[in-house]
């Protein structure tokens, strides 16, 4: 009885999710073609939406092809990605990237988590953003914002990204994976915030574990 209430309460969360931000799947960063959202995504670890959409508007009118990016100076790329942090890595990865998608992909962004993930820079959160917003195939997109949320939500009980991944496919139905990210982003940004969250303005406090009313 307990294990169907506890599913009636999953159900009725995602359901309030599609109701306040509907079921179409949102992409916050700006992009044209999926190796521009690749590098968009990798250009993201530890740094705004916001500020990579600013950085790529100008970054992808310099280097509008992919020859270009492989044939980019590393000390030029690190100062044209300078403000999103992290700026050696990343445009050692973007070059990187560059000429391995022109060299073992012919130019393609694979779709396979396999493939992608041998990409330099590129990890399963963002082989999944590339999966679930290219390609449309089903992927969770682990990041603060999910992790932590999905733990107050009581979607799962990990930590590890990977972990967490692989709970909530378990406990999402498929249907609701892509855009289970966007929506949790939304409402991470906005209600449940990481310092200070509005849990009596939540519309899904009711049927949050965490939430505990003042007497």
């Amino acid at each position: 009885m307990k294990q169907q209430s506890e599913k009636v309460r999953r159900q009725a969360v995602l359901d309030r999710l599609d109701e306040e931000y509907g079921k179409e799947a949102v992409c916050y960063l700006v992009y044209e073609t999926p190796w521009q959202l690749l590098f968009a995504t990798i250009l993201s670890a530890q740094c705004t939406d916001e500020r990579v959409n600013l950085v790529t508007k100008d970054l992808y009118r310099k280097y509008d092809t992919l020859e270009k990016f492989a044939g980019a100076k590393l000390s030029e790329m690190e100062r044209d990605v300078h403000s999103t942090g992290f700026y050696h890595h990343k445009a050692k990865n973007l070059i990187a990237c560059a000429r391995m998608l022109l060299e073992t992909y012919r130019g393609e962004v694979p779709s396979d988590i396999e493939e992608l993930t041998k990409l330099p820079g590129v990890g399963r959160k963002t082989a999944n953003v590339i999966r679930g917003n290219i390609y449309g195939q089903p992927s969770i997109v682990v990041d603060t914002h999910v992790k932590r949320i999905s733990n107050k939500l009581g979607f799962t009980k990990e930590t590890e990204p990977e972990k967490v991944e692989q709970a909530l496919m378990k406990t999402l139905p498929k249907e609701h994976w892509i855009r289970w990210n966007t929506q949790i982003i939304t409402l991470g940004r906005t209600i449940c915030t990481a310092r200070n969250p509005k849990c009596t303005e939540c519309f899904l406090s009711d049927l949050c574990p965490a939430f505990h009313p003042a007497d």
